[in-house]
């Protein structure tokens, strides 16, 4: 069974309590929900389209700092504010949503009116637990703060109710996700290590430094790109950016056939951890909520 498409629904109508009797609902309902190593701050969010509701929640509102998640509601506001794209941004939209390219997402950001895109996208998607960044800090767009629950209305939007044009769009790009960022971090870790395929996803890390432990070897390319908002972070002492000190890494994205699940894993790791040992957290949290919600 197909849930009502969000189209049906008056935009006023589609707010936070949209969500709110589901997640309430289903709050406890895992009867073996992953554990999450002490020092490590998590927060998920499962919702099921085939039953129509949210079937795992943990930490649902609580806020991250976005890193390169954002980069959907980029391409969102980017889509809907024109009826066509020109080769050389279609270049950019590619890189930035497949391979995480940040000089994309910033060309983007500069040009769209910066915090502004936030803005217009949480009043139109009624994202209430997303915010720009910092006043002090207007260019730095992975200080978006944001919610797995705002991440999964996000995804629902794009789903049922955005244009076929900026939703297939996003998808198909999200679908063929490359296995490396174009900063040579490996971003297979969370949905696409855990899960089996078909899924889209779309990766966020920050707070690991400027170069790779390990430098990932294909797919998105090798080169480094521009300033890595883990090395903008460490310049931003007093910004009030959700976890400042602490790294993070977030895996979101569609997954199962049809894209029944529509999947918001968050995590904020220990100050000074290592990125293998991050990266082996998040991935074992997002395969043992799959495995629950799908048993």
């Amino acid at each position: 069974m197909r849930i009502k498409p969000l189209a049906a629904v008056p935009l006023a109508a589609v707010t936070a309590a949209t969500f709110a009797a589901p997640a309430a609902a289903h709050a406890g309902a895992q009867a073996a929900p992953p554990r999450v190593p002490a020092g490590t701050t998590a927060a998920w969010v499962v919702f099921d389209r085939q039953a129509g509701k949210i079937v795992a929640t943990r930490n649902a509102h609580r806020k991250y700092r976005s890193a390169s998640v954002v980069k959907i509601l980029i391409a969102i506001d980017y889509l809907e504010r024109r009826k066509s794209v020109p080769a050389a941004d279609a270049r950019l939209l590619r890189i930035m949503l497949r391979s995480s390219d940040d000089d994309a997402a910033s060309t983007f950001w500069d040009r769209l009116g910066k915090g502004q895109i936030i803005v217009r996208q949480a009043r139109r998607l009624g994202l209430s637990d997303t915010t720009p960044p910092p006043a002090s800090k207007p260019g730095f767009w992975g200080y978006t703060s944001l919610s797995a629950y705002d991440i999964v209305r996000t995804y629902r939007y794009l789903l049922d109710r955005a244009d076929a044009r900026v939703r297939n769009t996003i998808l198909t790009h999200l679908r063929h996700s490359t296995p490396c960022g174009t900063d040579g971090f490996d971003q297979t870790f969370g949905i696409p290590d855990a899960l089996p395929r078909p899924w889209a996803v779309k990766q966020g890390w920050s707070g690991f430094g400027t170069t790779p432990p390990v430098r990932c070897g294909g797919g998105g390319g090798a080169r480094a790109v521009g300033a890595p908002i883990s090395w903008i972070a460490q310049r931003a002492t007093g910004s009030g950016v959700p976890d400042y000190g602490r790294p993070v890494l977030h895996s979101t994205g569609l997954a199962g056939k049809g894209d029944r699940y529509v999947m918001a894993v968050l995590t904020a790791h220990p100050a000074g951890g290592t990125w293998s040992a991050s990266v082996k957290r998040i991935t074992t949290i997002t395969r043992d909520l799959y495995r629950d919600v799908t048993r």
